[in-house]
């Protein structure tokens, strides 16, 4: 049978890539990919499902968390929230906050591409040149570990990468071969230059900054599945701290981690309640504990991923979508779900206390 690209005219790239999105759009919203972020239940309240939670790098009392209907920020650890005014005509995807800069906030949106914050989150400008015409949804912000106005970013439509700090972007799609969505990015904090890209065909990795990209899917994904148009959606990717050869990969169809870079993957957590994996935490010093959320909640592993246990005392609805952890103290942790709103652990996960975002609108400073 004829692929669906051949009814596309090839002198037209950017029709194809766009009709090849919408098309590889309309299958992952129908098999549920994105049923973390595009969330639309109208008989939920507002803010109950968390899409997005940022931590200061250095003040515990400082956090953002986007929901499904605004951007809110504390500066007391969720005692009380400010509630930012609408500064985009879509819904908030994903945020992050420039590790070196902290008072620079980015938000990545649903089909309106970047929006950058200078001083915190009081004004927010776009900063989409080289996306605006091409990016649907923004998934995930990577910064360069040394100088983070080197940002990397996961489209529905490729990996972008931005050397001014958002002022302008370029498309890093060499050796992508297939028009997939791109979920998730990791870099090497230490070395730079290699890159991981989760698609919804499997893992890419990148040797030389983004410039080129390999498909490295040996025990991730059969090459024969790859064609089909949901073969691996690859949600969250996470790299050891203390050592970086040792990657874990959260997908739609379980967790898998490998010891060689993704040389060679190997699956792991076939015990868990369910092999979707949102989200994925490394303790940054300890190998070998980790957490994930999911569809059943938060489990917990410190052996690798060889064992679990369900670390969810507290928690009133289990269908995580978000995990945090304290930059500066791993005992402290967020929880973000779909449907009962932000929580938080200062134990480890072992007990979950409910953070409720009641706020006032934010005002200008």
């Amino acid at each position: 049978m004829a692929s669906p690209l051949s009814a596309l005219t090839p002198t037209n790239p950017y029709e194809i890539r766009f009709r090849t999105t919408m098309m590889l759009l309309r299958t992952v919203v129908t098999l549920g990919l994105f049923a973390l972020l595009i969330s639309s239940h109208g008989c939920q309240k507002e803010s109950e499902s968390i899409v997005s939670i940022a931590l200061h790098p250095t003040n515990a009392n400082i956090l953002y968390v986007a929901t499904n209907d605004a951007v809110y920020k504390s500066r007391d650890g969720g005692s009380t929230w400010e509630r930012f005014p609408s500064f985009s005509a879509r819904r908030v995807t994903t945020l992050a906050i420039d590790p070196q800069l902290p008072a620079t906030i980015y938000a990545g949106t649903m089909g309106d591409a970047v929006y950058k914050s200078p001083d915190g989150g009081q004004h927010w400008l776009p900063h989409n040149v080289g996306l605006k015409e091409h990016v649907s949804f923004v998934n995930q912000f990577v910064f360069h570990p040394a100088l983070s106005e080197k940002i990397y970013i996961a489209t529905t439509v490729g990996a972008f990468y931005t050397k001014d700090a958002g002022r302008e972007w370029e498309e890093r799609m060499n050796g992508m071969k297939e028009v997939h969505i791109v979920t998730s990015m990791a870099i090497n904090p230490k070395d730079p230059t290699i890159l991981f890209g989760g698609t919804t065909g499997g893992m890419y990795r990148s040797d030389d900054g983004a410039r080129s990209w390999k498909r490295i899917n040996n025990g991730l994904i059969p090459e024969s599945e790859l064609m089909a148009s949901m073969a691996l959606g690859v949600n969250t990717i996470e790299i050891d701290r203390t050592n970086p050869e040792i990657v874990y990969a959260g997908t739609t169809k379980g967790l898998f981690r490998t010891t060689n870079k993704g040389e060679q993957w190997e699956r792991i957590g076939q015990l868990l309640a369910d092999p979707f994996i949102s989200s994925i935490l490394l303790h940054p010093t300890e190998p070998g504990q980790l957490y994930v959320g999911g569809p059943k909640g938060v489990w917990k592993s410190s052996d690798s991923g060889k064992s679990w246990q369900a670390v969810n005392q507290g928690i009133a609805t289990l269908n995580i979508r978000a995990l945090a952890m304290g930059p500066k103290n791993p005992q402290l942790l967020y929880a973000g779900t779909n449907g009962s709103g932000l929580y938080r652990s200062t134990d480890a996960g072992a007990t979950w206390a409910a953070v409720p975002l009641t706020a006032a609108p934010a005002t200008a400073q």
